[in-house]
């Protein structure tokens, strides 16, 4: 058995020591020789030792880091989940908080707006009689209102005729201004484009009816109103219907 032994161990050290294969040969092939691990070569008396524990405390080592990690695996993903649940709470906050100021913005601008144009379909029908009246007030000459001269040709019925025109006049006139000023409280105001110097024509407030030529006056100018126009509240509830100077 020891022969057999050695021979095992020559041929695992064949291609390392070549030289101790040659002396192991020699020793081998001596029957009536004692051998002793003293007449044995360095390289074969050399013993080897497996490394099967230091794999074995390698892999046991291992094990017990990935049962380590395992255990603290479930507290970061519990940790992992909550920080998302966080975020998400907190993004669903701030979105039901925005839509909130939102809803109320929208909620005040309604209430405004239902405020302010409350009146708007009564407004409405109340222009034709607004017109009625300014119709009435301008269909007067002015040189009926004005007192009569003394003139000796003129009779006492015609002076008569005339001031009571004048106080007809003066009467309607009170009762335009009265309610003008009324309904002007309440966001209704009339414009008139032609008055003054004239306004370029707007289209988001005026209708232009005619176009021609008005000498000494520039192209786009209002320089006749058909018309006069009403807004409530700021927006226009009727356009103003003008005549536009074309000079080109």
């Amino acid at each position: 058995m020891i022969r057999r032994t050695l021979l095992r161990h020559a041929q695992t050290v064949k291609q390392i020591h070549p030289v101790c294969i040659s002396r192991s040969a020699s020793i081998l092939h001596t029957p009536s020789r004692r051998i002793s691990s003293s007449s044995l070569p360095a390289c074969i008396s050399r013993r080897y030792y497996s490394a099967a524990p230091e794999a074995a405390a390698s892999t046991d080592s291992a094990q017990a880091s990935s049962e380590a990690q395992g255990e603290e695996d479930p507290v970061k993903k519990e940790l992992d989940s909550k920080n998302r649940e966080i975020i998400d709470l907190k993004d669903r906050y701030l979105r039901s908080v925005a839509d909130f100021r939102n809803l109320q913005e929208r909620t005040k601008r309604d209430v405004q707006s239902a405020r302010d144009f409350a009146i708007q379909k009564f407004a409405t029908d109340l222009l034709e009689s607004i017109d009625n009246l300014d119709r009435a007030l301008t269909t007067v000459p002015a040189s009926k209102l004005a007192p009569q001269s003394s003139d000796p040709d003129t009779s006492a019925d015609e002076n008569t005729y005339n001031k009571d025109l004048a106080n007809l006049y003066d009467g309607l006139k009170m009762t335009e201004t009265i309610l003008m000023g009324t309904l002007k409280k309440h966001g209704l105001e009339r414009f008139d484009p032609s008055e003054g110097e004239g306004q370029l024509f707007n289209p988001n407030l005026h209708e232009a009816t005619f176009q021609t030529k008005v000498e000494g006056k520039e192209d786009g100018q209002v320089f006749m109103t058909q018309q006069k126009g009403f807004t409530l509240n700021g927006r226009v509830l009727r356009a103003a219907k003008v005549g536009v100077v074309k000079n080109s």
